[in-house]
This record gives C-alpha cells, structure tokens and sequence, in this order.
C-alpha cells in the first residue's frame, strides 16, 4: 500500500487539507497503475469531488457538482454511479451506509471492513484505521461467513462539542 497512515481523526482536526487531498489522489493513481487499471477522467472527477473534503456526499450530489463544472456536457447518472463502483470496488471510496453517501478511503486500497466516526452536526467523518478483527473472529467461531463490514459510530466530535459548550 502506497504512502504512510494517516491519524483517523485528521477530519477532526485542523491540517493543510490540499496536501491531505494531493497524497491520497497520488496514493490512488499510484495504485491504479500499480494495479493495471485505468483511472479515467470521469473515475478521477468523481474521487476529486469526494476528496474535496472530509464530509460525505451522495450520489446525487456529486453528479450536480461534476455537472456544475462540466459547462456544456452532461454528465448522466449512470456514469456517476459506474464510477462509484469502480473505485468502491479498488477501495479508493467507502459508502456510508447510514447516510447512503459515499466518502474517499484514508488508506487507498484497503478492501477490508471499514470503521468510521460521524459527527452529526458538522457531518465530517473520520476512517479509523485499525480493524475489527476481534468482531471478524466472533463472527467466525458462530460459523458466520461474513461478506462485508461496515462500523458507523455517530457522535459530536470536539470542535463541536466546543461550540456548543
């Protein structure tokens, strides 16, 4: 996996966001060419728009943004959710489930089971980078064969805490 972890709470805290967006699009296209796919225009476009901060967008959001600075070209739904797929399948993008949006993954390739924070007020999310292993093997000493995991923890984190202190 390109690049070094970053600490989870990064969306919670105050850091230079542009280097924060730099690194992980280069960690991505890194691991597209590292994986022989191709990063299209549009499959970029969309992994931009998700990167534009750490606050999760749905669908629909993002084709009005890529539409908004398309000009003259439209940019229909399917392209939007083709490209979604692609980069959830290559673990470039998670999809929050309780908000049905999605949002750029903190480790670009990481495929496994993913854990977030969720702030309610300011909605940012942080990735937590460490796994659920201990949940994983519970799971399999019931003889669960899990397909796929995803923790969603909804709280306030401490910015906004303080201002409504």
């Amino acid at each position: 996996m390109p690049g070094k972890p970053r600490p989870p709470e990064i969306a919670f805290r105050k850091h230079d966001h542009r280097r924060c967006q730099r690194q992980l699009l280069s960690e991505a296209t890194q691991l597209c060419a590292e994986r022989k796919l191709r990063l299209t225009a549009r499959r970029r476009q969309v992994l931009e728009a998700l990167l534009a901060s750490h606050q999760p967008m749905g669908a629909y959001d993002i084709l009005a943004e890529l539409n908004q600075s398309a000009g003259e070209e439209h940019v229909a739904p399917p392209i939007v959710y083709r490209a979604l797929e692609f980069l959830m399948s290559e673990g470039l993008i998670h999809r929050i489930e309780s908000r049905n949006a999605f949002i750029s993954c903190v480790q670009p390739g990481h495929r496994c089971g993913a854990q977030f924070l969720i702030c309610r007020d300011c909605e940012q999310v942080a990735e937590l980078e460490g796994n659920d292993d201990g949940l994983l093997a519970e799971a399999d000493n019931l003889g669960f064969a899990v397909d796929h995991s995803v923790v969603e923890i909804t709280g306030v984190c401490a910015e906004c805490q303080k201002h409504a202190g």
